[in-house]
């Protein structure tokens, strides 16, 4: 009998577990090629879907800028809401009929003096009820959660009361104040706190750190991305204000930009190609603050909820 040497058993046993893999590796692969193929028509299908669900909410900014590039006897025509005139006219027609400028330092004053105290109380509230521990801290929680419930055109009449004793009617401060702080966003910290490694912050308190450097160092790095959310939602959502404005203001010199728009509307009929046309003109700036931070909104969104930690 012929004895093989141990080393030539070894390559051939080597030889044998090569050979199986290449064959494992080439009965996967059509298996990999079909689910690609397989993946490609669904993805097909996504974007498609994607696309319809963008088309329909253009729809509407479509129409008010056609409106707002046609005349007022053919605004109502078929042909004028697929197509354009291009009557410019109308957008001098609306910048010259109300003091827009004004309109739109109001807007910014507003909106970013709104945004920075949202941002300080919602960053401050939601620390406490997210990292620091004390007694009763979930039924105070609680109880701010409540003011979810009461609806905000119950507390109109009250609030119009309130502002007349004050004499805050028709100023800055009736527009700032009343929303410089929101539960919404404090308790959107606050989740976010709570998603953050509690030994960060036991160990800065072993260190001899006090509660606003914990908050500075270590908090507000950490829950950027929930601030990012909170500061560019809160401008937008003043930028847009309306009722609140419309019944605590009565002069120019303190409205915002959505009361300038109403101003179309009248007794006599309703300008609706030059309203078009302040909405394109006031829109546009705040469409391109979003575009242009749209990446960080949604990484931010994103963090925020959970998916990503950033």
């Amino acid at each position: 009998m012929t004895l093989a040497a141990p080393g030539a058993r070894t390559g051939d046993r080597s030889g044998v577990r090569r050979r199986g893999v290449l064959r494992r590796r080439a009965s996967a692969q059509p298996g990999a090629a079909r689910a690609a193929g397989r993946s490609r028509p669904a993805t097909i299908a996504v974007r498609a879907a994607g696309a319809l669900v963008g088309l329909v909410f253009l729809l509407p900014f479509y129409y008010v800028v056609v409106t707002s590039l046609n005349s007022r006897s053919a605004s109502a025509s078929l042909s004028a809401i697929l197509l354009p005139h291009w009557h410019w006219s109308n957008y001098a027609r609306a910048w010259d009929s109300e003091p827009w400028a004004r309109f739109f330092l109001n807007t910014v004053l507003i909106g970013s003096a709104t945004t920075a105290l949202v941002l300080v109380t919602s960053l401050l509230a939601g620390f406490a009820f997210g990292v620091m521990r004390f007694r009763g801290r979930n039924a105070l929680f609680l109880l701010v959660l409540s003011v979810l419930m009461v609806p905000t055109t119950v507390l109109l009449i009250p609030d119009y009361v309130i502002a007349t004793d004050i004499n805050w009617l028709n100023t800055y401060w009736i527009q700032i104040i009343p929303f410089g702080a929101s539960v919404f966003r404090i308790f959107l910290i606050r989740q976010f706190f709570l998603g953050l490694p509690t030994e960060l912050f036991d160990a800065a308190e072993l260190d001899g750190a006090g509660r606003l450097r914990m908050l500075w160092y270590i908090g507000v790095p950490m829950v950027r991305p929930a601030l990012l959310v909170v500061g560019l939602n809160t401008f937008m959502a003043s930028w847009n204000s309306f009722l609140w404005p419309l019944i605590m203001t009565t002069s120019p010199g303190v409205q915002p930009i959505e009361v300038g728009v109403s101003s179309f509307a009248g007794a006599d009929g309703t300008d609706f190609t030059a309203m078009c046309a302040a909405v394109t003109f006031t829109t546009i700036p705040v469409l391109i603050l979003f575009l242009s931070l749209q990446r960080q909104f949604i990484t931010g969104a994103m963090a925020a909820t959970g998916g990503v930690r950033g």
